[in-house]
């Protein structure tokens, strides 16, 4: 591996990893370092944070700022750190059940305020930590080990739940689609503003194994076979059955620094110590 891409991560026994075998989240760390590395980023200018989940351990191998806090409050952590250092990169990953079950409301007010950050949603359609049980993403007529007799639930569209809460850039991709994933996430870090990653990925163990798809290489194939990329599509129309990847969705409006300085005056500088009234 390069030694830009090394730098970025931990090597002082924290590897191997605990993820189980064929777990997808493997991927999204390897392509989030590799999106860091692309970019340039230097690792005092990123923070990266996390609540609970498979997914909330990624910070714990990373060679940067980090921030593993409560179950479903990475989102406030998060708004707390860009506010008291707005130069900062500030990247949020977390599962489905961490950022849209117990973490919605804080979801749905970050997207409102627009804060500059970039949020990485793990959707693995359960809840992969704690024994695989049904999530706000578990697709109705899925199983699950607490929906035996399959999930009457609808599942949450990410999508335009995003949409609708003001966030201004809003990607989809998977964990077969690796480049595109490096390209989702840095288009996602450098824009201005609330921006949203949803990586549908493999959870073998549970998701897989209960629902017959197979371990990580056949749910991999099944991500293959379901995709299809949004520029691909004639006149927006998705043929049934399957899941649109790219960028779904991208406006422009003032992030809530800039439109916390033009209401009060007060221009965050970057310190980390003071503010200054312009």
């Amino acid at each position: 591996m390069k030694a830009e891409v090394l730098n970025y991560l931990r090597m002082d026994g924290r590897f191997p990893h605990i993820l189980c075998p064929g777990c997808g989240i493997g991927t999204i760390m390897k392509q989030l370092v590799f999106a860091f590395s692309d970019l340039k980023l230097r690792n005092e200018d990123i923070c990266v944070v996390s609540g609970i989940g498979c997914s909330s351990r990624i910070p714990g191998y990373l060679d940067c700022d980090t921030f593993h806090t409560l179950h479903g409050r990475a989102l406030p952590a998060a708004t707390g750190v860009k506010l008291a250092r707005p130069d900062m990169e500030v990247i949020v990953i977390g599962g489905d059940g961490d950022i849209l079950a117990i973490g919605l409301s804080h979801f749905i007010h970050a997207a409102r305020r627009n804060i500059d950050l970039t949020c990485i949603i793990v959707n693995n359609f359960n809840y992969g930590m704690t024994g695989g049980q049904v999530s706000p993403t578990t697709p109705q007529g899925r199983l699950s080990l607490t929906t035996p007799y399959k999930n009457p639930e609808r599942e949450f569209n990410i999508f335009e739940l995003s949409k609708a809460a003001g966030a201004v850039f809003f990607a989809r991709t998977t964990t077969y689609h690796t480049m595109h994933l490096r390209s989702m996430i840095k288009k996602a870090i450098t824009k201005k503003g609330f921006s949203i990653v949803e990586v549908i990925t493999q959870c073998p163990t549970f998701f897989g194994r209960v629902n017959r798809i197979g371990d990580g290489v056949a749910m991999l194939e099944y991500f293959k076979k379901k995709a299809v990329e949004i520029k691909t599509l004639k006149e927006g129309k998705t043929p049934e059955d399957k899941m649109v990847i790219g960028v779904l969705y991208e406006t422009e409006a003032n992030d809530f620094l800039k439109s916390y300085k033009e209401q009060t005056g007060i221009h965050l500088n970057g310190s980390g110590r003071r503010c200054e009234l312009r």
